[in-house]
């Protein structure tokens, strides 16, 4: 499908297979956060540490590049201040923190899967904040997701989950939620870079806010950490994190959406979870009992009904403005 460009320049072709591939390799990009964040934290980093190194040297990199190719996009009308505030400081700061204290008390397979419930959440506001009659499979799919995280929780034992871990990944998936809802208005009159570089700034004025740069342990950054067979120094785990969990996923995932409508890239995004239990299992050795394993497929499934009958989503093919993609 070919889209309309500037001036002199050739139309715009869009590629499915382009952008599918693009859609998996951000999946797998997004996916990656916890298991390169978590030996990080094992080894004497604080969440908000953690958090707070991944969404600075991403902000580094994202305006660094924008000032010396696009500088215009970093211009802001005073009634959208606001919108970049509350992208900023809920769908970046908020996601990363929250994801990163579940992930330090749980495995990062299921706090991922807690912040996956955010699908739910939006599905809910759309039914009760804007007042839209959902369909009936919505519904069905709502249980079935709400149904899994209680097997994922092991409700019937005692909720056997650190409550702490708990209440942070839920926390992460409303703050997800506000950034598929802020990211889904701004954009519609936005260039999507511009606003995902303004979000890591002001996400990262507050999370150092949190935790000052400065009170970095320079001991710790430059020991091993135990990441499988490997050792490698603490800061090369944080700069992978924040260059190719951060900003290479961010990049690609925007290429995708030029490719791709959004209710499929959303869609295709739920690999997003499986890469991270898996990459977990396999480098960090975190495994998740049947009955969880079972829970992480029903809340899967429920949140796939409930993204693909969601009312007003573009039909396949229809062109579609690029929109943010991740949360982790």
């Amino acid at each position: 499908m070919a889209t309309e460009t500037s001036a002199g320049a050739p139309p715009f072709v869009s590629h499915r297979g382009r952008g599918t591939a693009l859609i998996v390799a951000a999946s797998f990009c997004f996916g990656s956060s916890g298991v390169l964040g978590k030996p990080a934290m094992l080894a004497g980093l604080s969440p908000e540490q953690v958090a707070a190194v991944r969404i600075g040297l991403s902000a580094l990199v994202l305006l660094t590049g924008v000032l010396l190719f696009r500088p215009g996009l970093l211009r802001v009308r005073k009634g959208e201040w606001p919108l970049l505030l509350g992208f900023g400081l809920l769908g970046v700061a908020g996601v990363q923190l929250c994801y990163f204290i579940s992930a330090s008390r749980l495995p990062v397979g299921i706090a991922i899967l807690l912040e996956f419930t955010s699908p739910v959440l939006i599905a809910l506001w759309v039914r009760f904040g804007r007042r839209t009659k959902l369909p009936g499979l919505m519904w069905c799919g709502i249980v079935l997701a709400m149904l899994g995280l209680a097997m994922v929780a092991q409700v019937w034992a005692g909720l056997r989950l650190d409550a702490l871990g708990l209440l942070a990944g839920l926390g992460a998936a409303v703050c997800s939620a506000a950034y598929f809802l802020l990211g889904e208005r701004g954009v519609a009159t936005r260039d999507p870079i511009g606003m995902v570089t303004w979000g890591m700034l002001i996400g990262a004025v507050a999370v150092c806010a949190v935790a000052p740069p400065w009170t970095l342990p320079s001991g710790v950054l430059s020991a091993p950490a135990e990441f499988g067979r490997w050792q490698p120094p603490v800061w090369a785990l944080l700069v992978a994190v924040a260059l190719v969990s951060t900003v290479l996923a961010y990049l690609i995932g925007i290429l995708a959406l030029r490719h791709l409508p959004a209710a499929v890239a959303s869609v295709l995004g739920l690999l997003e979870p499986l890469v991270a239990t898996g990459a977990a299992w396999l480098l960090i050795g975190e495994a998740l009992t049947w009955p969880q394993l079972v829970g992480a497929a029903v809340l899967l499934g429920g949140a796939l009904i409930v993204q693909l009958n969601s009312p007003g989503k573009q039909q396949l093919g229809e062109p579609l403005p690029p929109a943010p993609l991740s949360r982790s």
